[in-house]
């Protein structure tokens, strides 16, 4: 497997961030789901089959929309220190945005 900090290996029209540090206290499980749904609905035609990155987003989508009472808070506190993490890495206003939006974009409901 590539390097992940190696983004001179990233073809052109494949959406990734950048690699979120351990020190940020976000949990790993979300990190890998949140850069698959970057990876899913952000990579052109050229790098991904549009319809089976859509069906993978959708099914991703429905399990985080199971989640319920303390891995619920546990993703709100995640998507808090991202939204810092971010913030301070002045990641682009679109990244930014996808965190904000995260429960809205994905019908994730807050109770």
């Amino acid at each position: 497997m590539a390097n992940p900090q190696d983004q001179d290996e990233v073809p052109e029209g494949a959406a990734v961030v950048p690699l979120i540090p351990e020190n940020a206290g976000i949990n790993p499980l979300f990190l890998a789901v949140f850069h698959a749904l970057v990876f899913l609905e952000g990579s052109s035609e050229e790098i991904l089959d549009s319809a089976a990155a859509e069906e993978a987003s959708q099914f991703l989508a429905t399990y985080l929309q199971r989640l319920k009472f303390d891995d619920l808070r546990r993703l709100k506190e995640d998507l808090n220190r991202m939204a810092d993490h971010a913030r301070k890495q002045k990641w682009s206003a679109e990244q930014q945005e996808l965190i904000r939006d995260f429960f809205k974009h994905y019908g994730i409901k807050e109770s």
